[in-house]
């Protein structure tokens, strides 16, 4: 049985309390943050498709360190928004570099319009691009990927597929985009300067 997207969300909160985390726009934000609202979350409340690309530029800045993945959460039709990103990080190749997919094939927050993503297989398209890959499906398939790709060196991607539809009554993330950064830049400096 598949998961939906906030069992997904509780399951990879457990599995990060340690690493940077930056999560994609609008239901995917508020789910995580009414799961765990904490200083590793960098929720990118207005940037759709740009998961990819902040990931990776921290990836890039935490090498050498003991940090070991900045890990992103992106939707389908996040990604679809800027594709670009997996062939960049297939050629950039950063070690720390590890997304998350949570693919319900529809852009969940606008209505459940559908995707590209019925026909276009995104964890094929990361592995074509030189990313190592793997799927899940379910909680004990989550969890035994993520702990084989999160140890695997260079850029990896987790395609989670997940049942479309938002989590009920979740409340909006109306903090201030300004104070999120300024919260998780001052949470990955002092991680960094642990070193």
């Amino acid at each position: 049985m598949t998961m939906r997207r906030i069992e997904a969300l509780t399951h990879l909160v457990e599995l990060t309390e340690h690493d940077p985390l930056v999560v994609t726009c609008a239901a995917t934000s508020r789910e995580l943050a009414s799961v765990a609202d904490r200083d590793n979350h960098l929720y990118l409340l207005d940037s759709m498709g740009l998961v990819g690309s902040v990931a990776t530029g921290l990836a890039i800045a935490a090498k050498g360190s003991d940090v070991r993945k900045v890990i992103g959460i992106e939707g389908d039709g996040s990604l679809l928004m800027n594709p670009n990103v997996l062939p960049t990080g297939g050629y950039l190749a950063p070690e720390k570099l590890f997304i998350v997919l949570l693919d319900n094939k529809v852009y969940g927050s606008t209505a459940g319009l559908p995707t590209y993503a019925d026909r276009v297989d995104l964890g094929a398209v990361a592995a074509a691009s030189g990313w190592t890959t793997g799927t899940a499906d379910d909680e004990a398939s989550l969890r035994e990927e993520f702990a084989r790709l999160v140890a695997a060196p260079g850029p990896t991607l987790l395609h989670v597929r997940i049942e479309a539809g938002n989590a009920a009554d979740i409340a909006k993330l109306l903090v201030d985009p300004v104070s999120i950064t300024l919260r998780f830049t001052a949470w990955m400096t002092a991680r960094l300067a642990k070193q």
